[in-house]
């Protein structure tokens, strides 16, 4: 009896576990939050309209999609297909290295600065599921990203990093979008003369994900930010092709038209992913499409005089 009502007060204390908290430390972060409410993509489907709801009051979550709720030990067990005794010891662990910011923060804060403490090959599940959501394979993303720990006002987090030519960090995992100082450009040299330019490293992550060959003919560079354009232009002169893939909003399109006024070896192809934001955006599409390497009839190619066929095969145009 006296085992039974040890257990049964672990339940209580962890039903009063936070929630949002609990979703954070398995990799999952809300796409809006308000005082009263968070809402989440599903952890349990693949979905780009999120319908998982967190009430903060109550701390308790609801699938609109799947129809079921409940709390976060309920939670616990279904993301992790663990049992309740399982759930529980995952709930109590408090381990600083499983753990994430929990709202996002700029690099500087009050004087204090994000630390990078370690750099890895890229490993945690957490992350790993991350890129499945923005759809890009894991192979893609080793070959330019890293896993950077690090610490920001005495709490340790982690995520996906891509370093810049200053040898600072672009930081992304699903509830953050951060960088360590020196923020810079990212310039990745592999012996070409033609270059494409990308707004974040998702962009170039789509890209590659998509045609995973590009690297044998072209250069890429990663802006990070639009204010490093000046920066841009200078290492721009040294090319012949220069394809843009900016984003489909106000400020993109605008650097992209600046970009081409400065130079006739740029060329706009955000026409690909018209009606998306970005890159990665069209790319979650098409892939849930089905749509797969068969389509890319003209893609990334900026050859005049060259286009691929369906089938691969090189055609001259007339």
């Amino acid at each position: 009896m006296k085992k039974e009502r040890t257990i049964n007060l672990s339940c209580e204390t962890a039903r009063n576990v936070c929630i949002v908290a609990t979703m954070a430390k398995l990799g999952h972060f809300p796409t809006k939050s308000s005082e009263k409410e968070a809402w989440f993509l599903s952890p349990f489907r693949s979905e780009i309209q999120a319908s998982f709801k967190v009430g903060k009051k109550l701390n308790r979550w609801y699938d609109h999609g799947a129809g079921i709720g409940g709390n976060v030990i309920d939670l616990v067990c279904l993301i992790t297909k663990s049992s309740v005794r399982e759930a529980l010891k995952m709930i109590g662990q408090d381990q600083t290295s499983f753990s994430f910011q929990q709202r996002p923060f700029f690099e500087e804060d009050n004087g204090q600065r994000i630390t990078i403490t370690k750099v890895k090959k890229l490993t945690h599940f957490a992350l790993k599921e991350y890129l499945k959501s923005r759809n890009i394979e894991l192979k893609t993303a080793l070959r330019y990203c890293k896993e950077v720990h690090y610490g920001f006002k005495d709490k340790s987090f982690f995520a996906i990093g891509l370093e810049n030519v200053s040898r600072g960090w672009e930081l992304r995992n699903k509830y953050v979008k951060n960088s360590s100082s020196p923020k810079d450009i990212t310039h990745i040299r592999n012996g070409h003369t033609k270059l494409i330019i990308t707004e974040g490293m998702f962009d170039l992550l789509s890209i590659l994900d998509w045609n995973e060959n590009l690297e044998l003919d072209y250069d890429f560079l990663v802006l990070n930010s639009i204010a490093f354009v000046q920066k841009t232009v200078k290492i721009m002169d040294g090319y012949t092709v220069i394809e843009l893939y900016l984003d489909n909003d106000s400020t993109g399109k605008k650097t992209t038209q600046n970009l081409i006024a400065y130079s006739n070896n740029c060329i706009d192809k955000s026409t690909i992913y018209k009606g998306f934001k970005d890159m990665n955006e069209w790319l979650i599409h098409m892939t849930k499409k089905g749509l797969g390497q068969e389509t890319q009839d003209v893609f990334l190619l900026p050859q005049k005089q060259t286009c691929f066929t369906p089938g691969g095969r090189k055609e001259k145009k007339k």
